[in-house]
């Protein structure tokens, strides 16, 4: 697991930070290191070693009405595809395993976290006509999580889905349209759906490891830029491709229509970064985001250090 800094910052800061690919390789046998499309300086190591975060295959899955574990506030990861039953895959599983593989009606699936980041994003695993099943490195990049996958062991940045290094360097997986609501929403809407069961591994589900982590002035294991225009690292952003909404300006407004979209807020959503219980985190509310059709977009809602980190020429929609 991936601590914070109260419980283990000492331990993290004694580690190698510098980029070694001889030592890498040890780890790493099967990964083409002469491929990369960034520095290998920009990556350190987050604390864990390779699988040290166990990512979750084929999860089970039972019927919302089964659930009695989940606090109404609570953060779910929302997967709704055509034709298929709604699943909620809870963000008290997804801080400790980070990504989950799983197939939804024939599509394979890599729903993935990255706590460091607030980044929540759902990836089509085909790629080129191969299926990829995606782990975790224990290394970060920007303060976000680099995922492998278990096929050619490519390293891919969580928040942009793109291969960095290794054979798949450049590729690009294919996001889909998921979100973030609260478990209260999630089942009014879908009580004929389906929620991830807890996972066979010893962790203090539930818990949340970063406690007050999304108040800090400054975010952890990151040394980049600040984001421009006066905006605290930390603050939530809607990230829509190379856009990016504050949370506080949506949250005021509760909808905003622009750039060919509709983003909208909601209270009603615990922060999975503030108390140590996950469920009893501040309010930071539910957003959706959709086209001029009505049709779910794909988004994230991440901190605005992670946005600027990876899309330095973005465009921040401020009011």
């Amino acid at each position: 697991m991936r601590l914070f800094p109260s419980l283990a910052l000492s331990l993290l800061l004694s580690l190698p930070a510098a980029a070694n690919p001889e030592r890498w390789a040890q780890e790493w046998p099967n990964t083409d290191f002469s491929r990369s499309s960034v520095a290998f300086d920009s990556i350190m190591s987050g604390g864990p070693p390779r699988d040290g975060i166990p990512a979750i295959d084929d999860p089970r899955l039972i019927e919302v009405a089964m659930e009695a574990r989940l606090d109404p506030l609570e953060p779910v990861i929302v997967v709704e595809l055509e034709g298929e039953r709604p699943r909620a895959y809870p963000v008290r599983y997804l801080t400790w395993h980070e990504i989950v593989n799983d197939v939804v009606g024939g599509v394979p699936i890599a729903v993935t976290f990255c706590p460091l980041c607030n980044s929540a994003i759902t990836f089509d695993r085909r790629v080129g006509g191969e299926v990829l099943s995606f782990g975790v490195t224990g290394k970060l990049r920007n303060s976000d999580m680099v995922m492998y996958d278990r096929e050619t062991e490519s390293w891919w940045q969580q928040a942009l889905g793109t291969g960095i290094v290794g054979e798949h360097t450049g590729t690009e997986l294919t996001p889909l349209p998921t979100w973030m609501e609260s478990w209260q929403d999630y089942a009014a809407r879908n009580p004929d759906g389906l929620v991830m069961d807890e996972p066979d591994w010893r962790r203090p589900y539930g818990t949340n490891p970063y406690v007050g982590y999304d108040s800090l002035r400054q975010p952890f294991l990151y040394s980049g830029e600040d984001p421009p225009h006066g905006i605290p690292p930390l603050v939530r952003v809607v990230r829509v491709g190379d856009r990016a909404w504050p949370l506080t300006r949506l949250a005021e407004e509760g909808e905003i229509t622009e750039a060919g979209l509709t983003l909208n807020w909601s209270a009603g959503q615990a922060s999975a970064l503030d108390t140590g219980t996950i469920g009893e985190g501040r309010d930071v509310g539910n957003v959706r985001v959709q086209d001029a059709t009505g049709a779910d977009v794909p988004h994230d809602v991440m901190f605005a250090f992670a946005f600027h980190a990876f899309w330095p020429e973005g465009e921040w929609m401020l009011p």
